[in-house]
């Protein structure tokens, strides 16, 4: 556009009187004076100069409104991508602190449990000591005895039982034997009318020292054996009852 307004603009220089060929004096009268074809050419320069201003205004303001709607979506596109980002980030955020609560609240209740298991350890070793107090009592202790072999005996269900127990216990278990054996013969009688008798000896192998005390009773050459012992019915008693220790010890509020 520009180079055509200057070739109009050197046109209508060149058109001028002084550059204008002499011969143009000699044109009929009717021919079309120098001013009036200098203002002609003027005219058209004019036009010509105004259409390419208002063309390049035109091209300008389509540009800077193309310029301005490529701006505002590139703004746009950026502000979704941050908004995006931000979103991404807020839920990693969310999710990693839900993360961390349920590993808190989890390793709480681990915690939690591991010290009510602490606690119901100490009241079984509290109640195994209660138990070893039970065994210095000779009278009581002989009972208790008497009843663990009647008890193992009736599951057993066999008319020969060997029946082992503590070393220090061996003195206390023998003199046992006779009363669980009559005690066993009257239960089977009274409960259904038969007569049976009960074998009981003394095993050579006996109890471990970890052993409170009771008996583990043993059959057909020890491959059937019965654990009776104070150690065995206290580890029954604390998974039997397991639910009202619970409760006992740990009340909900």
């Amino acid at each position: 556009l520009k180079s055509s307004v200057a070739i109009l603009a050197q046109v209508a220089s060149f058109l001028t009187p002084r550059n204008r060929p002499t011969k143009l004096a000699c044109l009929p009268a009717m021919a079309m004076s120098d001013a009036e074809a200098t203002k002609q050419i003027d005219q058209m320069v004019n036009f010509i100069l105004s259409e390419a201003k208002e063309k390049a205004s035109d091209i300008e303001r389509k540009a800077e409104e193309d310029f301005n709607i490529d701006k505002l979506k590139i703004v746009e596109g950026t502000k979704k991508k941050i908004r995006t980002e931000f979103e991404n980030k807020a839920k990693k955020v969310v999710t990693q602190v839900a993360i961390n609560k349920s590993t808190a609240v989890n390793r709480a209740r681990l915690r939690k449990i591991a010290e009510r298991q602490e606690i119901i350890a100490k009241v079984k070793d509290q109640a195994a000591g209660l138990l070893a107090k039970k065994v210095g009592n000779q009278g009581e202790y002989k009972a208790l005895i008497v009843d663990l072999i009647v008890q193992g005996a009736l599951q057993l269900l066999e008319k020969e039982v060997l029946v082992r127990c503590r070393p220090e216990d061996k003195s206390v278990v023998e003199g046992c034997l006779k009363d669980a054996s009559a005690k066993y013969a009257d239960f089977i009688k009274k409960s259904c009318g038969a007569t049976v008798s009960l074998t009981l000896t003394m095993d050579s192998k006996t109890l471990p020292a970890s052993a409170i005390g009771g008996v583990v009773l043993a059959c057909h050459g020890g491959k059937i054996t019965l654990d009776n012992t104070l150690n065995a019915r206290l580890g029954l008693v604390m998974e039997n009852d397991k639910p009202e220790i619970r409760k006992q010890l740990f009340p909900v509020h």
